[in-house]
């Protein structure tokens, strides 16, 4: 009894089927899971630096940080970012001491380019950064979320 061994062109072509069908499932589900991920990372940068902005505003409230360094106008808010980063000096303090609220200035994870910023004194809905003090952080993004929202809304 010689039967020979191997696989029959149907077996083939029905394995096949079966795993593109499964590669076709795979594939949006490895997408939502990207784009979940970064949606993570966009909250996270975000919950970051509003809380270092509210952290320099309490300095500036209590007193730690003299308003000498700050223009009139910036109501208690940091001029740019990067003054979040570098640090300002504490008021009455010889040693020379900064106060330093980020360690770095987070890559939007949406864009991969610079954040929007909203000063005090720009409208709520405004595009552009009026430039007096960095207020608030949104991110430059017109994409949907995962949940429906549009991400610059966050």
């Amino acid at each position: 009894m010689n039967a020979e061994r191997g696989f029959t062109f149907l077996e083939l072509v029905v394995v096949t089927a079966v795993l593109m069908v499964l590669a076709s499932t795979a594939i949006p589900f490895a997408q939502v899971t990207a784009q979940r991920q970064r949606e993570v990372e966009l909250r996270r940068s975000l919950r970051e630096m509003r809380t270092a902005l509210d952290k320099f505003k309490d300095a500036v409230d209590q007193g730690l940080i003299p308003s000498t360094e700050l223009e009139p106008a910036n109501e208690g808010y940091p001029p740019d970012l990067e003054t979040l980063v570098d640090g300002v000096s504490v008021a009455n303090d010889a040693s020379g001491r900064k106060l330093k609220f980020l360690r770095r200035i987070p890559v939007d994870p949406m864009t991969k380019d610079e954040w929007g910023l909203r000063s005090y004194q720009d409208d709520p809905d405004a595009t552009s950064w009026g430039g007096q003090n960095v207020f608030d952080v949104y991110t430059k993004s017109d994409g949907t979320a995962l949940d429906g929202t549009k991400y610059k809304d966050w």
